[in-house]
């Protein structure tokens, strides 16, 4: 009977009939007597009926006709960036989709390879000597990064985050703070800046600074000028972290360049699609003398007993696997298919098409900017270098300006404060776009009149 209404269970009558025996019950019912009465359900699923492969696609069709195709100029951290289509296509094959940590180097060659690949990468966009397998993201890689500074300072136990960082970072950097007793105070910002002096103050005033971290391009838009901020941590003994968007690097001034000791940062800005929020994947680079403080997987190459290249896990902290409690980071895996997805973007772009992507990004927020200034409703927040994102100040609620894009199908930008918007522009936003989210503007010349209805 049973066998009859799940005909692809693999277990016969007799099969069943032996394994109910040995557990001592009568039937399957049986298995579920410990169960109290007045908490089993006793009515029917609601379940839709059966339907065939073509009419089970046309409902996803159908559901996903019901999805509003938005143009995008929102960022904040996540941008919309272009994917190649092979990229998707090359992490369905069977040997990459399900991929995860490779325990056993003799039978993941070809996933530590990509990951060896992955980790050269980081390193040498960031400008940095070591990169490990990839974090989760880029708000806990930034928490790691503070969890390994105080690691490498043993008895510094304050670190110092620059009021310019993301915000949404900044909260998880608070929890690890708070459950491993850091000491996480911020830098104050000046006139959407991190200033030297401020910076200067802050060390020369505390004690046991373990290190700083700052952001490139900083949360409003602004590439900030890091010059001295290495050496003045370096001179309090305490290390410098960047947190940065790993794409522009391709344009701007490495983390290595400015002379920091870590680097972390999102890599969803090398073609991972915004997806409703993640998946993403987190890098960490640092000096060669931090390595042994390096959270998280490290691939190594080296060769076999035949002389062949070959890929190993190399400086794992056993701690971490069996012995939490001193560990110095708990992170213990990694986004393995994702690190993949960034390692196909790179290889696909390359130097050139990184670059390509970066130049075009900048050039369309400029275009953005000079536009919307050009209609008299805004005016820059901070006049100051930008990359691919700016903040504005709108003279009308900036709720009622989003309303307005939104029902024209243009997600017009993050909002900073009630008068103030953070908008971003990548490579896939055309003049076209741009112009029609300019016109709109102008459209609409009485913005007062907005209501939450629209004109």
């Amino acid at each position: 009977m049973i066998t009859t209404m799940y005909k692809y269970f693999p277990h016969t009558e007799e099969d069943l009939k032996a394994m109910l025996a040995k557990a001592g019950v009568a039937n399957l019912d049986g298995l579920y007597n410990q169960i109290p009465e007045s908490i089993r359900f006793r009515g029917d699923y609601q379940l839709p009926e059966a339907m065939s492969e073509m009419e089970v696609r046309q409902l996803f069709e159908q559901l996903g006709s019901q999805n509003r195709q938005l143009t995008c100029f929102a960022g904040a951290g996540v941008y919309d960036h272009y994917t190649p289509a092979v990229i998707p296509q090359l992490l369905q094959r069977s040997e990459f989709l399900t991929s995860y940590t490779p325990y056993q180097a003799e039978i993941s060659q070809g996933t530590l390879h990509y990951i060896f690949e992955f980790q050269s990468m980081m390193a040498e966009l960031t400008g940095m000597d070591i990169s490990n397998a990839s974090m989760y993201d880029g708000t806990t890689a930034a928490a790691e990064a503070m969890m390994m500074a105080v690691a490498a300072g043993k008895k510094q136990n304050t670190f110092l985050v620059s009021e310019t960082v993301d915000p949404k970072t900044v909260e998880v950097m608070k929890t690890y703070a708070h459950f491993h007793g850091i000491d996480l105070q911020m830098i104050p910002a000046t006139d959407g800046v991190t200033k030297l002096s401020t910076l200067n103050s802050q060390l020369s005033t505390l004690d046991g600074v373990a290190g700083v971290l700052v952001q490139q391009p900083n949360y409003y838009g602004i590439v900030e000028d890091y010059s001295g901020f290495a050496d003045l941590c370096h001179d309090h003994k305490s290390l410098f972290v960047m947190n940065g968007i790993i794409a522009d690097y391709a344009v701007l001034k490495t983390p290595g360049e400015w002379g920091a000791d870590i680097a972390v940062g999102d890599g969803q800005s090398l073609g991972i699609p915004m997806q409703f929020g993640g998946p993403y994947v987190g890098y960490m680079c640092c000096t060669e003398k931090l390595i042994r403080k390096m959270p998280g997987r490290i691939v190594g190459k080296t060769v076999d007993n035949r002389g062949q290249r070959a890929f190993v896990l190399t400086l794992q902290a056993r701690e971490q696997h069996i012995r939490r409690q001193k560990a110095t980071s708990n992170i213990c895996s990694n986004q393995s298919l994702m690190a993949l997805w960034a390692t196909v973007y790179c290889s696909l772009m390359g130097k050139q098409g990184l670059k390509e992507a970066a130049e075009l990004s900048y050039a369309g927020a400029h275009y953005l900017c000079d536009r919307l200034l050009a209609t008299s409703h805004f005016q820059l927040v901070y006049d100051r270098p930008f990359f691919n994102e700016f903040t504005v100040r709108f003279k009308h609620p900036v709720d009622k300006l989003t309303e307005w894009w939104l029902k024209h199908d243009i997600l017009g930008g993050v909002k900073v404060a009630d008068d103030q918007l953070l908008i971003a522009v990548t490579e896939k936003r055309t003049k076209e776009e741009t112009d029609r989210m300019v016109n709109l503007m102008e459209a609409c010349p009485d913005f007062s009149l907005l209501t939450d209805n629209g004109l």
